[in-house]
């Protein structure tokens, strides 16, 4: 089993940036792919990002291309999501996810829950 830390609670203004932290113990991250999701008020919880366990393939969901980054470092064992050009409706609960499928895209396919951690964009 793999436990999933999240950290980097923030309240920021729209048009401005954020990393999220994902620290894994128990398994190193690079026998995972590793996803983000959110989930906001009132709305299905929605995919973000993944990166694969190589670190060689990313896939973003269409509303945050090019504003947000992940990535990751086996040495630290930690996952990362740079998000920038944040924007009110970015507002919502984070959570990291580890899966054994190759790059998922959905939440069923992760087999790992973090805690989540709030992200707040104020306009």
């Amino acid at each position: 089993q793999v436990q999933l830390i999240e950290s980097g609670v923030g309240l920021v203004q729209a048009g401005g940036s954020l990393r999220l932290s994902c620290a894994a113990s128990g398994r190193t991250v690079s026998r995972y792919a590793m996803g983000w999701f959110r989930h906001a008020p009132g709305k299905e919880r929605e995919f973000v990002a993944v990166i694969s366990r190589t670190a060689a393939t990313t896939s973003y969901a269409a509303s945050v291309q090019g504003r947000f980054t992940i990535s990751s470092d086996n040495a630290k064992n930690t996952v990362y999501h740079q998000m920038t050009s944040l924007k009110p409706e970015d507002t919502a609960v984070y959570s990291c996810a580890a899966s054994t499928s190759w790059l998922p895209l959905t939440r069923i396919l992760y087999d790992y829950w973090g805690q989540g951690t709030q992200v707040t964009v104020s306009s």
